[in-house]
C-alpha cells in the first residue's frame, strides 16, 4: 500500500536496508539520502517506482541493477556518490523512461564535456543536474525554489505580529517577490 517512502540517515549494512523488500510492490518515491549505501545489489524490485533519491551515499558502480529491478524510473538523484566515469553512468541507459539525472558533487562531474557527453550517452534525459541540454531549469526545481522562498516569507510572518500586517503581505507577496529576487540577483 505504501507509496512514498524516506529511509535518509538510516544505516545501512551490507549495503542493504534492513525491511525494505520486494513487499513495497506499489512504492512510487524512495529516497535512501546517506545511509552509507555502498552498493545497489540488495536494492528489491519495485517496478512502480519512478523516483529514487540516493544522494550523499558511497555508491561507486553496479547501476544496471536500476534498470532490471526499478524500470520505471524517471528521476534519479546520485549527487554526492563516488561516481567518477562514464563507463558507469552507461548502465542507465537501459532505464527508457529516465527523465531527470542528478549528479552533483560526484567526481564524474569534473570531466571535461561532463554535461555533452551524458547528454549524449542518455539520450532519454531531458535535464542533468536540474538543468536541460539548453541550459533551461527543471520546472520542478523552480516551483521548489519558488516554495522555499514562500516558506521563508511565512516564517517571518509567523514571527511577527498577526492581523493586518499578514494580509498586507499577501496582497503585496506578487509584487514584493520580484523586487527581492532582483535585488539577490544583483
Amino acid at each position: 500500500q505504501v507509496t512514498e517512502l524516506v529511509l535518509d540517515n538510516c544505516r545501512s549494512s551490507n549495503g542493504e536496508i534492513e525491511g525494505l523488500n520486494d513487499s513495497f510492490k506499489e512504492l512510487q518515491f524512495l529516497s535512501m539520502a546517506n545511509v552509507e549505501l555502498t552498493s545497489l545489489a540488495k536494492l528489491p524490485t519495485l517496478s512502480k517506482l519512478r523516483k529514487l533519491e540516493l544522494s550523499d551515499n558511497v555508491i561507486s558502480g553496479g547501476l544496471e541493477v536500476l534498470a532490471e529491478r526499478c524500470p520505471n524510473l524517471t528521476y534519479l538523484n546520485l549527487s554526492g556518490n563516488k561516481i567518477k566515469d562514464l563507463g558507469t553512468v552507461e548502465a542507465l541507459q537501459n532505464l527508457k523512461n529516465l527523465k531527470s539525472l542528478d549528479l552533483f558533487n560526484c567526481e564524474i562531474t569534473n570531466l571535461e564535456d561532463y554535461r555533452d557527453s551524458i547528454f549524449e550517452l542518455l539520450q532519454q534525459i531531458t535535464y542533468l543536474d536540474g538543468f536541460d541540454q539548453e541550459d533551461n531549469e527543471a520546472p520542478d526545481s523552480e516551483d521548489d525554489d519558488d516554495e522555499g522562498d514562500e516558506d521563508d516569507d511565512d516564517d517571518e510572518n509567523e514571527a511577527g505580529p498577526p492581523g493586518e500586517y499578514e494580509e498586507e503581505d499577501d496582497e503585496d507577496d506578487g509584487a514584493s517577490d520580484l523586487g527581492e529576487g532582483e535585488e539577490e540577483e544583483e
